[in-house]
């Protein structure tokens, strides 16, 4: 493939991560930074100085910058990493600087919590046009292994054939392979409730329970994420796929999510404004749990009874403890 200028927006662990992979095959990657600090880092020292990533040294042909301008001028892809909730703002400041033929490539995970939307319905909103290249990246892949080159496996879901193989060769390595699907909604969905889920493993964890909870917890989450799934056009075989099951699994059991990470605070018994204070980048599974029990009552699947219990534990409705003997009777 010939090297290209691909447009990564965001600088964080998982920016850092993506543009680390499309990196592999000498393209010119530039990342969109809002901190002049971590532009000159990346540039000078070849490292993101965020805690989480700065252990990695990025090759040379990463580079950062905080003008958009400059960042997306020739760019034949862009890269959105920017958390879901924060993206109709941010697209709708660059929207006039994105060409109508350049395809975004999408690594969000979530549901937007006022609109209930997914990537696939905010993005072109905030584009104020249906018809731009779109296609979406998932599946179970921490920052941090990509960035140590280990062997990990994605999905790259798009209606489009010729954008996902293009996508798919785009992120293949030595180190990291890529697959196809058409199921865009079935890959969001999967992406964006498994974070729920592992807030809910999380305080099963922090409450000291073992594994033979946590994987009742976790099996029983497929269920309702795969009934919300297929309400909304998704197909059963993406959800136990690598952008379902795979990413799940990798949230709850993994060790380095984020999600997780709440989770087992709050069973510990911090408060949840306390960890929202605390935490340096964003959990999507927080406001994610309220626009699923949301969207599950919107799309008449009344069986959730996870998602509903840990968005009584987030509200304080109800303390952990509780919650565990609320849902075993």
């Amino acid at each position: 493939m010939t090297a290209l200028k691909i447009c990564v927006f965001g600088s964080g662990s998982f920016s850092t991560a993506m543009s680390f992979c499309l990196a592999q095959k000498g393209h010119q990657v530039v990342m969109l930074a809002r901190s002049e600090e971590v532009a000159r880092h990346v540039n000078e020292q070849h490292r993101n100085p965020r805690e989480s990533v700065s252990f990695a040294r990025l090759p040379d042909n990463i580079t950062c910058v905080t003008s958009a301008a400059s960042a997306l001028e020739g760019a034949a892809y862009i890269v959105h990493a920017v958390p879901v909730q924060f993206t109709l703002e941010y697209v709708g400041k660059l929207r006039e600087l994105i060409p109508p033929t350049t395809p975004i490539i999408s690594t969000s995970k979530g549901i937007h919590s006022e609109t209930l939307e997914l990537m696939c319905d905010l993005y072109p909103r905030a584009l104020g046009r249906a018809a731009q290249p779109m296609a979406f990246v998932s599946g179970p892949s921490f920052a941090k292994e990509l960035l140590t080159r280990q062997p990990t496996a994605l999905v790259v879901a798009s209606a489009s054939d010729t954008l996902a193989r293009e996508v798919q060769e785009l992120f293949s390595s030595s180190f990291c392979r890529a697959y196809r699907s058409r199921d865009v909604r079935g890959v969001e969905i999967g992406g964006a409730l498994k974070n729920v889920i592992a807030i809910a493993a999380g305080v099963v964890e922090g409450l000291g329970f073992g594994k033979n909870t946590q994987c009742a917890l976790i099996t029983r989450g497929v269920g309702e994420i795969t009934r919300i799934a297929l309400k909304m056009g998704g197909e059963a075989e993406t959800l136990a796929g690598l952008s379902g099951i795979g990413d799940l699994m990798l949230t709850c059991l993994g060790g380095l999510s984020r999600n997780a990470k709440v989770g087992i605070r709050l069973g510990q018994g911090e408060t949840m404004a306390h960890i929202l204070d605390t935490m340096p980048e964003v959990a999507e599974g927080v406001p994610t749990t309220r626009a699923a029990v949301q969207l599950a009552a919107q799309l008449g699947v009344e069986h959730t009874p996870i998602m509903c219990t840990l968005l009584d534990i987030l509200d304080g409705k109800m303390a952990p403890k509780d919650a565990v003997e609320h849902l075993m009777n």
